[in-house]
């Protein structure tokens, strides 16, 4: 049976939804927050693109039993279907910033991640 998730009803949900996913070790869930052919830029320098590669880059990530924070969002900015969102790093260099696209049931994905400065 597959785990109901709860889906991104606002773009900066995503965000909180990842923290929470990757504390969670739920890579699937991870990459259920992007769009089929989403673009992720990680590590800097390196894009990876599609649902699969992302998955595989989080269970990367996730296997390095790192422990994650929700960071503060800044504020997001939207044009029509599609949002700008980014958060500010707990450290305080730089920023992490995202694109989400709204889907037909009002729900949010990510197509464009880039996590980090």
């Amino acid at each position: 049976m597959t785990a109901t998730r709860e889906k991104a009803g606002h773009p900066e949900d995503i965000a909180r939804l990842v923290v929470e996913r990757l504390n969670a070790r739920d890579a699937e869930g991870l990459a259920d927050l992007y769009e089929a052919d989403a673009v992720l830029a990680y590590p800097i320098g390196n894009e990876i693109t599609g649902r699969d590669a992302i998955r595989a880059a989080w269970e990367r990530l996730i296997a390095a039993e790192v422990k994650f924070e929700v960071e503060e969002p800044l504020p997001t900015v939207i044009a029509g279907d599609l949002a700008l969102t980014s958060t500010k790093p707990k450290d305080g260099t730089g920023g992490r910033v995202q694109v989400a696209r709204r889907q037909a049931d009002g729900t949010w994905l990510r197509v464009l991640d880039r996590p980090e400065s």
